[in-house]
Parts: structure tokens; sequence; C-alpha cells
């Protein structure tokens, strides 16, 4: 299946328990979020009528997708790992959220003839065998009009020396062997992946993280990590 990697699945099944941990390994995900959610949030207000039917694909023990359902929106998160998605249900267990979580693939949501308004993977490309065959899986799951937010890293130089060599083995903010730089995908290469697939580039920007607070920024430089919004045709 093109959007499961099961080393992958499994890499990340074995830190559920810890995600849900501000201190843990998902520390810089857990940093990153305000800045992502509040990105994705205020361009669903420009284009959409909130609350949409979002889908949280790769949603992991739910950092963002719990944080997209208190902005208001009816959430449901799917993953592949069912270690990450209990430990997802365990942590919103007795929220009053319009969210839900299931175990399962882009592939099963296809061909239950699911559609969503929204649909967020974020930084999850990254992490799967068939980067265009993903958007095209993307692509068939959102509703004509609707938006997809696909976040992940550039492939350069500079995410190689600080997303991988200096986030995994120098300062040690992720477990070794998190990224594989050669699945890191540009932004040219993302845009043209999705138009392919019908999906049109809307807006993009890159994130990054201060050092001296560890809090994240949007900014124009996308040499390291980035976020962008498509838009399926009506």
């Amino acid at each position: 299946m093109s959007s499961v990697d099961t080393a992958e699945v499994a890499k990340f099944s074995a830190l559920a328990a810890r995600w849900w941990d501000v201190t843990g390994p998902m520390r810089p995900l857990h940093r990153m979020n305000p800045l992502r959610v509040g990105w994705i949030d205020a361009r669903i207000a420009a284009r959409l009528i909130p609350p949409v039917r979002l889908l949280d694909l790769g949603c992991g023990a739910g950092i963002a997708a719990e944080a997209l359902a208190r902005c208001g929106h009816m959430v449901l998160g799917l993953d592949a790992s069912e270690d990450a998605i209990e430990a997802a249900r365990s942590h919103a267990a007795g929220l009053n959220l319009d969210l839900a979580y299931r175990t399962g693939t882009a592939e099963d949501l296809v061909a239950d003839g699911a559609r969503f308004d929204v649909i967020t993977a974020l930084e999850v490309i990254e992490h799967v065998p068939d980067q265009p065959a993903f958007l095209r899986l993307l692509a068939a799951l959102v509703a004509p009009g609707g938006l997809v937010f696909v976040s992940t890293l550039n492939r350069t130089l500079r995410s190689l020396a600080v997303a991988k060599i200096g986030a995994e083995y120098i300062a040690r903010l992720l477990p070794r062997g998190t990224h594989d730089w050669r699945r890191f995908l540009p932004p040219d290469a993302l845009a043209s992946h999705a138009r392919a697939a019908g999906l049109s580039l809307v807006d993009i920007t890159g994130m990054e993280m201060s050092v001296l607070s560890g809090d994240w920024r949007a900014t124009r430089d996308v040499g390291v990590n980035y976020i962008a919004a498509f838009v399926r045709a009506r």
C-alpha cells in the first residue's frame, strides 16, 4: 500500500506511550503544533465555512487532531499504528470535542468512498514509500473545493545538517533514525506531485524554531521545515 511503510509504523508505535509527554521524544511536535494548527485554521476560515469535516491522516497519538478539534472542527484522526490510536483515544477521553479516531490507512477510506472538506497530513509524507501515490490518495479523499495541508522537510544540505544530524545526533531533540533525509521533499517536487494528482498550491510558508526558546514561527525561508496548502478544483 502506497501510504504505509511497516517499518515506519513500528518505529512510531514504539513511541506511543510517550507521545503526550511534552518533554519526551515528541517535544518538537508539541512546540511546533500551535504554529501549524493556527496556520491551518486561518486558511480554513478564509476559504470554507467552519466547522469543517476534517481528516488528520497519519495523526499519531493526536497532537494536531485534538488541537484542530478544539478549533471547533469535526475531526477524524487516522493512523496505521494501533498503539498510537489507543494513546490518542486515552488522551481525548472525557473531552467534549467532535473528535474520533480510527486505526487504518488512506486506502481504507478511499475504499469506503469517504470524502472530507479538509485533509491534514503533517510530518507524514517523508515517511511514506510512494509520495506521488500518497498525494493521489489525498486528492481522492478531499471534496471538490476542499483543502489539503501537507507539512514536511525540504531536501537541502541545511535540512540534513539541522533536521537530521543536528536534531537526532547532536541536540537529541528526536530519536535517532526518525528521518531518512532521502525522503525529504523539496517544495517544487511536492507541488508538482500534487498538481499531477489534481491539487493546486495556494499557500506555503517556512517554519523555523528558535534555538533559544524552542518556539516556532512562520518564515519565508522554506529551506528546512515548511507547510503547504492545496485546493482541489471544483
